[in-house]
């Protein structure tokens, strides 16, 4: 029995829930996994997401020309998250809002992947930490991650 994706999404997603999709806002045309920061994702208005990238010198060449804090680039190992088959990078200077709704929606049109392993605690608070340290993150954006 296939579960619809409405149920899929809203029963499954909470902080660390990680999704595999093409962005329209990526110039890349290729799919990227994207991390639910969010304390409460199923009963705040829009998800806060971060996009990882396999290119870590270029977004780390980026984010030094610009003069982010190094805290804002969150390396993580293929072998502390095994759904990476390389070493990768999470930009925190950059998030993304999304509804559940949109999730839903790239579901229902087999545009979206749901990965069954959760990111590690660990890292999520690195995530978190790296999008409070960011010059480049609406208040609005860094006062939902840091309710408790």
């Amino acid at each position: 029995m296939d579960i619809p994706p409405n149920v899929r999404i809203l029963a499954t997603i909470k902080t660390g829930s990680v999704y595999y999709f093409e962005e329209e806002e990526l110039l890349s045309d290729e799919p990227h996994y994207f991390v639910v920061l969010n304390q409460n994702p199923r009963t705040e208005e829009f998800l806060i997401l971060v996009c990882a990238s396999s290119q870590i010198e270029k977004r780390q060449q980026i984010a030094q020309r610009l003069g982010f804090p190094s805290e804002t680039q969150v390396i993580i190992l293929s072998s502390e998250y095994s759904i990476f088959s390389k070493d990768t990078m999470i930009d925190c200077n950059r998030v993304f809002e999304k509804t559940s709704q949109t999730l839903i929606e790239k579901l229902e049109q087999n545009k979206l992947k749901v990965c069954t392993e959760m990111m590690p605690d660990g890292i999520l608070q690195k995530l978190v930490g790296g999008v409070l340290a960011s010059s480049q993150i609406s208040e609005k954006i860094k006062q939902m991650l840091s309710e408790e």
